[in-house]
């Protein structure tokens, strides 16, 4: 192992905005908000003001698995936050969720609107709140919810961690990237450990825990994230996992749901504000380019 230089922590660590490579700007030691703007709010009952990362990603699939099983009252209106542009720091967005991470959703249907954030709490949310892909007998419900907070908990060894030193640090750390790809994989390894045993995650049913789940390691062996990672982390090593992505890309509504406040990739793909089913088919980018 080498490094190019070596780094002596200070007694008391200061912020420096110009440090921190790709999302510099964007990060700051400080929560509140950094100027006023008021959130949109359409016709639907839910709004969800999100981004096509991963994390948001688990919940317009949710959204759109909701209304393919003929749950009327999940119609929703997704806006778009980008982050890059530092929308998460507006007024209203810190209110509905002081920790300025997207997705946040209100719930409009309620006597006084409703305020959920944290991606795992989305889901779990919805799933009580329609009786949807959570099972109902209590090793199943354990289990699914086992798998969930895995994925909340592991998560940010993948994002914040492995894509975070492999793909966007400005200097290549060998050690960082040693680490955090070493947890990568053991991780990999646990789901495809897990899916040997079952055809989905928390046992027969698809529930939200591969919803919570397929964004993040689904995406990694499918190849969508940093760059090439799939062929860095040698993703041939989990052929249940990669089975199981493949499974739940032939769903409809989890293809939809890529779809939602997606800004990368093909312009087909992307939709990047859904207020209604037909918008799929005609406010994707490529169509609104034809005018």
């Amino acid at each position: 192992m080498s490094s190019s230089n070596t780094y002596t922590p200070p007694p008391v660590w200061t912020w420096n905005a110009q440090n921190g490579g790709t999302f510099a700007s964007i990060n700051r030691p400080v929560a509140g908000p950094t100027h006023e703007k008021a959130l949109p709010v359409g016709r639907h009952p839910l709004q969800l003001y999100s981004l096509g990362t991963p994390n948001g990603v688990k919940v317009t699939i949710m959204l759109e698995e909701l209304l393919a099983a003929g749950h009327a009252g999940a119609e929703y209106d997704a806006w778009l936050i980008k982050i890059g542009e530092g929308d998460q720091f507006g007024s209203g967005f810190t209110d509905v969720n002081p920790n300025s991470k997207i997705p946040a959703l209100v719930d409009h249907s309620l006597d006084r609107p409703l305020n959920v954030f944290e991606s795992g709490s989305i889901l779990l949310y919805l799933a009580e709140k329609f009786d949807a892909f959570l099972p109902k007998d209590i090793a199943g419900r354990t289990a699914c919810l086992n798998w969930l907070f895995w994925q909340v908990g592991s998560g940010p060894y993948i994002g914040g961690g492995f894509g975070h030193f492999y793909a966007y640090a400005p200097e290549k750390i060998e050690y960082a990237i040693n680490r955090f790809t070493m947890e990568a994989k053991r991780q990999l390894d646990v789901l495809n450990r897990r899916l040997a045993e079952s055809p989905f995650i928390a046992g027969d049913d698809y529930t939200i825990a591969d919803m919570a789940i397929f964004p993040w390691y689904g995406g990694l062996v499918e190849g969508w994230m940093y760059n090439d990672a799939a062929t860095f982390l040698n993703v041939q090593d989990y052929p249940h996992v990669r089975a199981w992505a493949d499974r739940l890309l032939e769903r409809p509504a989890v293809r939809r749901g890529r779809m939602v406040n997606r800004m990368v990739g093909e312009p087909s793909s992307q939709l990047h504000e859904r207020h209604d089913a037909s918008d799929f088919e005609t406010k994707t980018q490529d169509r609104l380019a034809q005018g």
